[in-house]
């Protein structure tokens, strides 16, 4: 899953970088698979972190992930694709999850 996609799915289309600051700034008190989280190009980027992309690429390989050398992935096979009804469940409006499944 991309920034991108956490902050569209979260109803703020345009806070990508909001939902990595928010990533780096509850790794010690909340417990998130922060490493599922690329950026749009598949590329395992991870700044401001004790964690490095070495760490995060491990923890993505432990879960099957293929990682290339120059630390990407195929951000299309592994793209997180949620169902209407798992939209549904978030209580996301009916125009809105229109409006994400024209971004997914």
């Amino acid at each position: 899953m991309s920034y991108g996609q956490v902050a569209l799915y979260a109803g703020s289309a345009r806070a990508a970088r909001q939902v990595g600051w928010i990533l780096n700034q509850v790794e010690e008190t909340v417990e998130l698979p922060w490493w599922r989280v690329v950026n749009n190009q598949g590329r395992l980027t991870i700044k401001g972190s004790k964690y490095t992309p070495t760490v995060m690429r491990q923890f993505l390989e432990a879960e099957g992930v293929m990682i290339r050398d120059d630390y990407t992935l195929d951000i299309e096979e592994y793209r997180h694709k949620p169902t209407d009804e798992d939209m549904q469940s978030w209580e996301l409006p009916e125009a809105y999850i229109n409006y994400v499944n024209t971004k997914v």
